[in-house]
């Protein structure tokens, strides 16, 4: 049975990560998976400075693949291929791994391809699963797809074909986590902090509203959320003048605090459940996918677990490692689709965007 390994790299926004997958048949898994995370640069500024996530991705790329392939214990000339995230992400973060994918597939006179965050993200699914023939990835497929760039719906009928059913109209349910974070002073990544102390909070504390969940859509939409929270925050602290939010923040009593993130968690996450399950049921699919770094959220993966299988559905969520960026998505969907995308000349052509829509 022939062997596909493929070097993967993943610099499209704040970690630089590369990883070495091999696929047998239909039996795909994970030699290495390495990530230099940047987040106490990121934490200076509360959020990530493109710039200055093309320049640590600068300083990492070379040490980080190198130590992918040590671990994995693989020489360049026993890959198959590498791939690339081309896109969505930050352009000039993703310059940096573009170019050194290229660079190194020229050297070592390997095939390339550029290939989606997005749909990466997806393929991690077979990367837990393990087993390409796995019943749980038989088309078509359902994918909500959550991150703090991007909250999506798309139906797969394969793993390079979807449609996109339903997208966010302005923030993605992750930025939102993050600017409600930033707004009551609890430091960057937020997403993380606040689902921590949503588990302290009663959801019920605060009614916030669940935007777009009634229309006849599937689309999503959490500015209005975000600036119901930021309403509720400013009427509670509306007589404290502090000198900075962080003093601000320290007279709030944390119960408090904790009561604003569970409500938010519980108004965000209640309409990613419900139109997913909703858009499950009018496409008749029997397979789900929940992918992104917001699946790594407890409540999210505990909730859409129970509302999918009371309804006989059968849902997959990737291994918290692989929820979060990371290049084993990268490689595995790579090997997935392999020898299809590829190609010895894509070093001369591949480039950065910020969109992802060259695969519909």
């Amino acid at each position: 049975m022939k062997k596909i390994i493929i070097l993967g790299i993943e610099t499209s926004c704040d970690e630089t990560a590369a990883s070495v997958v091999e696929r047998r048949g239909n039996k795909i898994k994970i030699l290495s998976s390495v990530v230099a995370s940047q987040i106490k640069w990121h934490k200076k500024t509360d959020g990530v400075v493109p710039e200055v996530a093309a320049r640590l991705h600068v300083s990492a790329i070379i040490p980080t693949i190198d130590k992918a392939l040590k671990q994995a214990k693989i020489k360049p000339e026993k890959l198959t291929a590498l791939a690339v995230t081309t896109r969505p992400g930050l352009v000039p973060a993703l310059a940096v791994g573009i170019e050194t994918a290229k660079t190194l597939a020229l050297a070592w006179q390997k095939p390339l391809a550029g290939l989606s965050h997005l749909q990466g993200h997806i393929a991690s699914a077979a990367l837990t699963l393990g087993d390409l023939k796995n019943k749980k990835l038989a088309w078509p497929i359902l994918a909500l797809v959550v991150s703090g760039g991007h909250t999506e719906l798309r139906l797969l009928s394969s793993w390079k074909k979807y449609r996109l059913l339903g997208s966010t109209r302005d923030d993605a349910v992750g930025e939102a986590f993050d600017k409600v974070a930033k707004m009551l002073g609890l430091g960057y990544p937020g997403g993380p902090i606040v689902s921590a102390l949503a588990t302290k909070g009663q959801a019920d504390a605060f009614n916030f509203p669940r935007p777009m969940m009634k229309e006849n859509n599937f689309d999503f939409s959490y500015s209005g959320l975000k600036t119901a929270v930021l309403y509720k925050w400013q009427e509670l602290t509306i007589k404290r003048i502090p000198n900075s939010i962080r003093q601000l923040t320290d007279q709030i009593p944390n119960s408090t605090i904790s009561n604003i993130c569970a409500s938010f968690q519980a108004a965000a996450l209640e309409v990613l459940v419900y139109k997913t399950m909703r858009a499950a049921e009018k496409y008749k699919v029997k397979n789900i996918i929940l992918a992104g770094g917001v699946a790594a959220n407890k409540k999210l993966r505990a909730d859409l677990t129970q509302v999918a299988n009371k309804g006989g559905f059968n849902l997959t969520i990737p291994d918290f490692s692989l929820c979060t960026d990371n290049a084993a998505m990268i490689a595995g969907y790579g090997a997935i689709i392999y020898p299809e995308s590829f190609s010895r000349n894509n070093w001369k052509k591949l480039d950065a965007s910020s969109r992802d829509d060259t695969e519909l």
